[in-house]
């Protein structure tokens, strides 16, 4: 079969102090059985890891941080999109998708760039600080939750919550607080990096199970793979895990995803208590750093995204392998320094 020939720009090529799914995503689109694509790196720093990769970024275009608003982004996607044609965008980040998000109908009308994203609706509905309200509209299990804007506010938490809590940022960020001191570190910690609100969301015992899931906003999940965290970072991010077999967690991921009609990648975090009861922790609006364990273990996530973005068949998948493991690894990229300047300098490579 000749496959067709498109070009994807995604994010994320790997920030600098954990690890993004933009390259995941990339690797997993170049294995397509379907596409022929073109990848396009969009980065916001010049020392991400991706833009050097050329096995999997074609070439790699800066664009402007979050803050700088859509009216930068557009015009530089506009001159992106000018050399480049590009076909689909996928977004990586939690920080820059409510840019993408605003943009999203403009991109297709006026640039012929196709996503595949949630409304603004969907997106601000499964923020951290609305989980309580989501997981009573869709009928999930959540553990107690609240926003607090003062590290003063933490010395009455003791009249709601038990120790220990997590203290957790409004994009990133979690830390397990075993007193009040220690819930005023972190706050003031996570605050400096990620801004207020910050969320204390009381903390439940036993094991994390995470599951990547596809949704093609009408209701139907095109596929999903649960994951348990084999080895975490000191930032509770999952260095090594192994593929489940998990028919419950399955259930509630279609669930969600078939009332809440997502669209695009997501990724559910969950614990599983000793009782067996699934409390949801976190929804993040796009795939998992860990995206290409569903591709090793049967499900090419990102090519189901691509499929819904351009308007062609995503079939339903439910076959996937468990016993599957990830194990990620550090290496050192050996780069010209006039690739580098390049990047820094002309703002592509």
């Amino acid at each position: 079969m000749t496959k067709r020939k498109i070009t994807v720009a995604v994010t994320g090529l790997n920030n600098i102090d954990s690890p993004g799914p933009g390259i995941p995503v990339a690797r997993a689109l170049k294995e397509s059985e379907v596409y022929d694509i073109r990848i396009i790196g969009l980065s916001y720093e010049t020392l991400e890891p991706g833009i050097y990769m050329k096995e999997f970024v074609d070439k790699t275009y800066q664009i402007p941080l979050p803050s700088a608003g859509t009216a930068a982004l557009k015009d530089r996607l506009e001159y992106i999109n000018s050399v480049e044609n590009i076909d689909v965008l996928i977004p990586n980040f939690d920080a820059e998708l409510h840019n993408f998000i605003k943009i999203q109908d403009e991109l297709k009308s006026v640039f012929n760039i196709a996503t595949a994203l949630p409304s603004a609706e969907q997106f601000e509905e499964r923020h951290k600080s609305a989980l309580s309200e989501f997981g009573e509209k869709y009928d999930v299990d959540v553990p107690k939750n609240k926003m607090i804007f003062s590290a003063n506010e933490i010395q009455n938490l003791s009249k709601e919550f038990s120790y220990p809590l997590v203290v957790k940022g409004k994009y990133y960020d979690a830390s397990i607080a075993a007193s009040p001191e220690q819930a005023i570190s972190y706050f003031h910690k996570i605050s400096a990096k990620w801004g207020l609100p910050i969320i204390i969301q009381q903390f439940v015992t036993g094991n994390e199970v995470n599951i990547t899931a596809i949704g093609d906003g009408k209701g139907n999940c095109l596929g999903a793979v649960p994951m348990r965290k084999l080895y975490i970072t000191d930032k509770g991010k999952a260095w090594a895990g192994v593929s489940l077999e998990d028919d419950k967690l399955i259930d509630i991921a279609h669930s969600v995803i078939a009332k809440s009609k997502w669209k695009g990648g997501c990724e559910l975090e969950f614990i599983k208590s000793k009782e067996g009861v699934y409390y949801l922790l976190e929804m993040n609006p796009r795939f998992p750093a860990w995206v290409y364990l569903a591709k090793g273990c049967g499900q090419n996530h990102p090519e189901s995204l691509v499929k819904i973005a351009l308007g062609d068949k995503a079939e339903i998948q439910k076959e996937y392998e468990s016993g599957k493991m990830f194990i990620r690894y550090s290496q050192d990229l050996i780069v010209s320094m006039k690739d580098f300047e390049k990047i820094s300098t002309l703002g592509e490579f």
